[in-house]
């Protein structure tokens, strides 16, 4: 699962390419790989454009009004929820885990704990105006968020780059111009 994020991170999106060559490092067939791409949702099979805004739409966000948000997320974008204009795409997600922060949203799997419709808005303005390269959940927090679960204590300097999950580098492989070897299955 994790090198579904990587192949993401090439292209995007999750490529026929990308799936294929994740099926050829892992050892497993494509169609293995397609199933898990297409059963997960935060996997993304077409392009997203370049932020990608999810709203947490379950329970907790709901009660504390989180369709609201997201009905100002799509007002504000022009984007219905579903569907991209190639710079921002907006989507309803289920429990992104934030319930103490209610209402949740993440931009490209950044988080912002107690957004308001208002801020959903000026969010919405920031993304189109400034079009940060970075996305960082400390600065989403202090520009656009509301009460959080907790303290988060830790500042986070990393951010993401583009509409999949941020990583830093874990030092397992260097990326140079020669191709990571396909792992072989033995007989």
């Amino acid at each position: 699962m994790p090198l579904l994020y990587l192949a993401m991170r090439e292209d995007g999106y999750l490529t026929d390419k990308g799936m294929q060559q994740v099926a050829e490092l892992t050892g497993i067939t494509a169609a293995q790989v397609q199933a898990v791409a297409t059963f997960y949702v935060m996997y993304k099979t077409e392009p997203k454009g370049k932020y990608l805004v999810s709203m947490c739409t379950s329970i907790s966000c709901f009660l504390m009004g989180a369709d609201d948000v997201l009905h100002a997320l799509e007002a504000a974008s022009g984007v219905p929820a579903g569907e991209s204009d190639g710079t921002i795409a907006v989507e309803h997600a289920e429990c992104i885990g934030a319930c103490g922060g209610a209402p949740a949203c993440l931009v490209n799997y950044e988080l912002i704990e107690g957004i308001t419709v208002a801020k959903a808005t000026e969010l919405v303005e920031w993304l189109r105006n400034a079009r940060p390269d970075i996305i960082n959940t400390d600065e989403l927090q202090a520009l656009f968020g509301g009460d959080t679960s907790f303290d988060w204590a830790i500042k986070e300097d990393n951010g993401a780059v583009g509409p999949y999950p941020a990583f830093g580098v874990y030092g397992t492989a260097e990326r140079n111009s020669e191709p990571l070897e396909p792992k072989r299955q033995s007989s």
